[in-house]
């Protein structure tokens, strides 16, 4: 009977032993990653691609220069580079944790035994060195792969940061490329305000002859008078914008507000492009805004392996191998050896749910990084959708814009030839005039709308990114199963 009530307490406790183990059950991820390439439909691939250094294409070597500086010099680029630094460092301390470790110490301690201790005499009541060499080495047996995700997820994160770093790049060569554009448009018309200001002064001058000849009213007098200043103070806020330009890419290539106080760049002029009819197929090897989410989205998922393993046991190899003895005339004898070998196994049973709540976080950044992903992946179509949406809409804009600056054109030039013939007074060209300033300075906004859109499109493209394949990493592990 006695050994019966033994066997049920034995069996009770191990049941409630089992049951009171720490598990991952009831916890998963919620959110569902999209799918890219469905995303897509049967998107065409393009063979336009913009090279790494798309810039040089544009020719502009005051453009190329700045582009260079920036990539050199930014601020916010050198913190990229560093947080990809970071990232290596941390895989490779990671990565240590899949080798055996081995140490080796040393001490030496002088100190009085106590004649009522646990050293016996000859050595209790007196005063000695106590001397340890120690070489030990322990390894953590990844049975059931803690370590090997978790590495797989730290170089997930190092891809990430590659990625981010590249995006960086292309996200700076971008703004400096649309910053130096518009400087360029907002030279293009102050040069053209001026044009306008010697206009309105020769048009004052005329109808103030034309009312003290009593041609004119004061009503119109007045009215030709009014713009002058009117476009002065166009000037000045040209002038204003042309400062705040110039500051604004002396910045972004780190230099002083005053970098940039020598640029005098131009407006290229508009041409064809070969615009992709459709999202391309491939676009998704090409954003690194949307590689880099993918990889947060791998490193995530090899967190969470992680995590699950840490509910499994935990197995330790330890041995070490030295001297210990007290004074030094016996420090190395051979009896003075202290060799030892263990094996630990640690298995999580109750920890008031420390580890599920570990999973749950681990759970959460998995889903926190596919939000992110599907969040960035959906913006990249749009942005590219946006942008050849725009280029198409400008291709038909300039068109028009042409033929209505040549109608001008041809007006002016008629109203200038009637002039020159004494068929009409200069007033009439001097309106044409207006008229034909007018159409240019819609021309010069179009002109620099057209090559920044030019220059989004191709951040939008990627930029020249192009994910590499990973390489293998030390230990083995090699990451794999990318998906889009």
């Amino acid at each position: 009977m006695k050994k019966r009530r033994t066997r049920l307490l034995i069996l009770g406790s191990s049941a409630l032993l089992l049951a009171g183990c720490a598990s991952y059950s009831g916890i998963a991820p919620e959110v569902v990653k999209l799918d890219g390439p469905a995303l897509l439909g049967k998107g065409e691939a393009y063979s336009g691609w913009p090279q790494q250094d798309w810039w040089s294409e544009l020719q502009d070597p005051a453009l190329s220069e700045l582009i260079t500086q920036a990539l050199n010099d930014n601020p916010s680029l050198q913190a990229a580079a560093a947080r990809l630094r970071r990232a290596s460092a941390i895989a490779g301390q990671t990565e240590s944790n899949l080798w055996p470790q081995l140490g080796a110490s040393s001490s030496s301690t002088r100190e009085r035994f106590s004649e009522n201790g646990l050293i016996p005499p000859p050595y209790a009541g007196t005063t000695q060195n106590v001397n340890d060499l120690q070489l030990t080495g322990q390894w953590e047996v990844d049975f059931f792969g803690k370590n090997r995700e978790a590495l797989r997820a730290a170089l997930g994160e190092v891809r990430a940061s590659e990625a981010e770093h590249q995006a960086a790049r292309q996200f700076l060569a971008g703004n400096v490329a649309r910053g130096y554009y518009n400087l360029a448009r907002l030279l293009a018309q102050r040069e053209l305000a001026e044009v306008r200001q010697q206009q309105r002064l020769a048009l004052a001058q005329l109808v103030e002859r034309r009312f003290k000849a009593g041609i004119d009213t004061r009503v119109e007098l007045e009215s030709a008078k009014g713009v002058v200043p009117e476009n002065a103070r166009d000037i000045a806020a040209v002038e204003e914008q042309i400062s705040l330009a110039r500051h604004a890419l002396a910045a972004m290539i780190g230099k002083q507000p005053d970098a940039a106080d020598a640029l005098s760049p131009r407006l290229p002029a508009v041409a064809p492009l070969a615009l992709p009819k459709s999202l391309p197929a491939d676009l998704l090897g090409h954003r690194a805004d949307v590689v880099a989410a993918r990889w947060r989205v791998e490193a995530a998922a090899h967190g969470l392996e992680s995590a699950r393993a840490s509910f499994y046991p935990n197995v330790n190899l330890n041995a070490f191998a030295g001297f210990s003895a007290i004074g030094f005339n016996q420090w190395l004898d051979s009896g003075s050896r202290q060799p030892g070998v263990g094996l630990a196994i640690t298995l999580p049973i109750f920890d008031a749910g420390r580890l599920r709540s570990l999973y749950r976080v681990s759970a959460a950044s998995v889903d926190a990084s596919v939000a992110s992903y599907n969040t960035t992946l959906l913006e990249a179509l749009r942005d590219i959708a946006d942008q050849l949406s725009t280029l198409q809409s400008l291709d038909t804009q300039f068109q028009q814009q042409q033929a209505s600056q040549a109608s001008a054109q041809r007006s002016y030039d008629l109203a200038l030839q009637r002039y020159r013939a004494d068929i009409s007074d200069r007033l009439n060209v001097l309106n044409a005039e207006s008229s034909l300033i007018a159409q240019r300075r819609a021309s010069i906004d179009l002109q620099a709308r057209w090559i920044d859109g030019r220059v989004r499109l191709i951040t939008a493209l990627g930029g020249g990114f192009a994910e590499t394949a990973p390489p293998t990493q030390a230990g083995g592990i090699t990451d794999k199963n990318k998906q889009n």
